[in-house]
């Protein structure tokens, strides 16, 4: 028999496809749709035995021989169902679960532990545990065009067969992925009301009302500490705000529905934020717009978890898009090198830096990589995850310095705020 993880088998987790079939249980049978991975997840996640009990409330099925003998080590059936109901206590589940020496996730052994610590008839549902039921809630039951989404969202972005199955069953529909959505919309309400009103919809930059704007980043403004920020929901042109909006909502919605609202909007606003500071850096009289910092953060994480992941990702086709990918990043990065030395148009100032979109890329190479190869752990507890947060606020604090008395001891010439 293979490793067992979550009690279910090695072989029984390769066999499992989450799109047609639900996650077999020790000692609970699927039904015959669910075995031929002809028919939709059905009402009940599991079938069981004909000839186990029957009994209300949450318990714990048991039934399974080899899963039994796998967690408990070696006790037998009799010591751990010495009435032989089908069922296993509380106290005496947790008692297995800490004393186990199998490969499981602490995560989900503490979830375990506490439903059944929680509940009030003393026994526990493995479907039930599975699903993140009890105190979380009953195995959500969603639709086969959902069920498709979530699954094709679990193969793109967790390397590990576990994870994804454990997202795949533990994922709700509420909340929905709002962030990436609601930033999309800003985005492209802002740019429709420019467009409208300054009569010009390619490369706004050049019209002399664009930088008026009380969101672009400029350097003659940097009191104004919004502006750092604010500067996303602006854009260059259609071509920018398209290839950004497609980025976001093809990579950080399905990054979000996974790793959640926090982690990805923290994600995308550290690489915002780093994005025009490194500007006012590096590139010190130049402005900012467009969300490239967040959009070049959430990519660079991903791709580089791809790479980090390679043999456990199953995504198809995963080489093919790592390059068109690559490609089509480098692309808009050479466009905006392109406007910011050599502007087509006249111009009455410095046209915006690229160096957001490589500050972006740092930032997801660092702090996003650490973030998604964290799923379900807690970041507090990744010595990794407080190296990076370290180095992002000593840049945070030298950038500041920088800001504030860097531009007069250089003598930097920046050109008059709009």
């Amino acid at each position: 028999m293979g490793r067992v993880e979550d009690g279910v088998t090695a072989e029984e987790l390769e066999d499992w496809d989450p799109g047609t079939s639900a996650l077999p249980a020790p000692g609970i049978k699927q039904g015959p749709r669910e075995q031929a991975g002809t028919g939709p997840l059905s009402q009940k996640c599991w079938e069981p035995e004909p000839d186990a009990p029957s009994q209300p409330g949450p318990a714990l099925w048991f039934r399974g021989r080899a899963h039994t003998q796998a967690l408990a080590g070696g006790s037998s059936l009799q010591q751990l169902d010495p009435e032989n109901t089908g069922f296993i206590g509380a106290e005496t589940f947790a008692g297995l679960v800490h004393s186990h020496e199998l490969p499981l996730d602490p995560a989900k052994l503490d979830m375990l532990v506490a439903l059944a610590q929680s509940n009030e008839q003393g026994q526990v549902c493995y479907q039930e545990g599975v699903c993140g039921c009890g105190k979380l809630g009953p195995c959500p039951q969603i639709s086969s065009v959902y069920k498709r989404f979530v699954r094709y969202v679990a193969y793109e972005i967790l390397p590990c067969e576990v994870d994804r199955r454990w997202y795949f069953y533990r994922h709700r529909s509420c909340p929905p992925p709002v962030f990436m959505a609601s930033v999309t919309l800003a985005q492209i309400i802002v740019f429709l009301c420019y467009g409208a009103r300054l009569n010009k919809w390619v490369l706004q930059t050049y019209h002399p009302e664009y930088m008026k704007s009380p969101l672009v980043y400029h350097p003659g403004h940097r009191a104004r500490a919004w502006r750092f920020l604010t500067y996303m929901f602006m854009h260059v042109g259609l071509e920018q705000l398209g290839f950004n909006a497609l980025l976001q909502l093809m990579i950080g919605v399905p990054l979000e529905m996974v790793h959640g609202l926090l982690r990805i909007s923290l994600l995308y606003l550290a690489g915002v934020l780093a994005g025009s500071l490194t500007v006012s850096i590096t590139d010190m009289r130049a402005p900012v717009v467009g969300g490239s910092g967040g959009v070049y953060a959430l990519c660079s994480a991903h791709l580089a978890n791809v790479v980090m992941n390679w043999a456990g990702m199953r995504c198809p086709y995963k080489l093919l898009r790592m390059v068109l990918a690559l490609v089509c990043m480098s692309s808009e990065v050479g466009r905006a090198v392109w406007l910011r030395f050599s502007p087509p148009l006249p111009a009455s100032g410095p046209q915006p830096s690229f160096m957001a979109h490589l500050a972006g890329a740092v930032v997801g190479v660092s702090m996003g990589l650490t973030i998604l190869r964290s799923y379900e752990e807690r970041l507090r507890d990744q010595c990794g995850w407080w190296v990076v947060l370290l180095a992002y606020g000593t840049f945070l604090l030298f950038a500041v310095f920088w800001n504030v008395f860097a531009y007069d001891l250089l003598g930097a010439h920046i050109p008059p705020p709009p």
